[in-house]
């Protein structure tokens, strides 16, 4: 699928914060980000980024909010080469400054805030995208009661966690003894204090159909763009292509339970239905 950039609107970020906040999940996302000037130079870069908004297929969304968009880089492109309406929420001053210079519509409010309701009205959006962000939440059962609430009927919430029964996890786990995160590993400190939740594949499916949802599709983004992928083959080539090789085999052969971080489609559905074995794409 060849992308082609729509064209580039203004847009006036009103609701922005400029202050930092004493939440604790604000101060680490700005250390872990404190070296980053802007999505030019944002050395996390992963898979389940690139694959928007190619993962929304012939879906037809129209309106999108990014619940927990980061610094930019899943929004950055859907605004560029989908035509849509996208809202980006971040708490994040760094993150925040970033969506404004890309020129991205921004809001600031509190996901794990159970006091109020979400600001937005019923069925406001037909396609929300939650990457790397319920594992973080203390009030999750909320946040499930809320984003369906604001979408509209069959209306769609893409959602990709650390699925902890990849093998890039079990792996170290079976051989090395090595927990998930190290706390003890400046490089896992953000994941060590931030991660509250620990899904698998499965379980997340099943947790989140729960709540009125079905699990329609799940992707995986082939080795392609992502900083570690492209920074392992600058310095080796072939090894780059070995890995390559093994993590396609992964994906063609092996259901997506194995993959470390699958992006799953869930459908907002009126009657309860559990579907353990979504349709499986790679992008």
């Amino acid at each position: 699928m060849e992308l082609k950039p729509k064209e580039k609107t203004t847009v006036n970020n009103k609701e922005a914060v400029k202050s930092k906040d004493s939440n604790p999940a604000i101060l680490l996302e700005e250390e872990r980000l404190k070296h980053i000037s802007g999505i030019e130079d944002f050395d996390m870069f992963h898979e389940r980024h690139r694959i928007f908004p190619a993962l929304f297929e012939e879906r037809k969304h129209k309106k999108i909010i990014d619940v927990s968009a980061g610094i930019g880089a899943s929004a950055n492109r859907v605004n560029k080469y989908y035509n849509a309406d996208i809202i980006c929420n971040e708490l994040s001053p760094k993150c925040l400054d970033s969506l404004q210079k890309l020129g991205l519509k921004t809001m600031s409010f509190d996901l794990d805030d159970n006091s109020k309701p979400y600001p937005f009205k019923d069925g406001e959006f037909d396609a929300i995208i939650s990457l790397a962000t319920i594992e973080h939440l203390y009030n999750i059962d909320n946040f499930f009661h809320e984003v369906k609430r604001i979408l509209k009927d069959d209306g769609y919430i893409y959602i990709s966690v650390p699925n902890y029964n990849g093998l890039n996890y079990l792996i170290p786990l079976l051989f090395k003894g090595k927990t998930f995160h190290d706390p003890l590993n400046p490089k896992d400190k953000y994941e060590f204090y931030g991660h509250l939740r620990y899904f698998t594949h499965l379980s997340l499916i099943k947790y989140v159909s729960s709540f009125g949802f079905i699990a329609e599709a799940v992707y995986l983004g082939k080795p392609k763009m992502g900083t570690r992928y492209l920074r392992f083959k600058s310095k080796h080539k072939i090894g780059a292509a070995i890995y390559k090789a093994l993590i396609l085999t992964l994906f063609y052969i092996f259901p997506p339970r194995w993959s470390p971080e699958p992006v799953i489609c869930f459908k907002k559905i009126k009657k309860p239905k559990l579907v353990l074995k979504p349709r499986k794409k790679i992008l």
